[in-house]
């Protein structure tokens, strides 16, 4: 996965069971690339140790800010695309929602119950 996120710390905020993905929502996160990010939902594939996708809240570069503070962004195998930008995807909460199920249909589980666990 070439545009994954570097993360070298991060608090967990919210745990989640997407199907048959275990989901984690990042905050506070420190990470090597260039990137400066708000949240990470990190979608984990039951048995695996390694996420196979993630959604993330990134700052918008400073020329594109009028468009929204933060932009989200979905890394996966063979894919990294930002979706939308907007100021709303700095609150936790709202990033939670649209993360989950943009995750979701990333991963063809739109029907998967999603659960919060933590």
């Amino acid at each position: 996965m070439q545009e994954r996120p570097l993360i070298k710390t991060a608090i967990p905020r919210h745990r989640y069971q997407v199907g048959s993905y275990m989901a984690a929502l990042l905050g506070d996160i420190e990470s090597d690339d260039t990137r400066a990010y708000r949240y990470i939902l990190a979608f984990v594939p039951a048995g695996q140790r390694e996420p196979s996708l993630y959604v993330c809240a990134e700052m918008s570069p400073p020329a594109e800010r009028a468009d929204g503070a933060y932009r989200l962004r979905v890394v996966g195998e063979l894919m990294s695309e930002v979706v939308d930008t907007n100021d709303r995807w700095g609150d936790l909460n709202a990033f939670a929602e649209q993360a989950l199920k943009t995750g979701a249909q990333v991963l063809g589980l739109s029907s998967a119950q999603i659960v919060k666990l933590m």
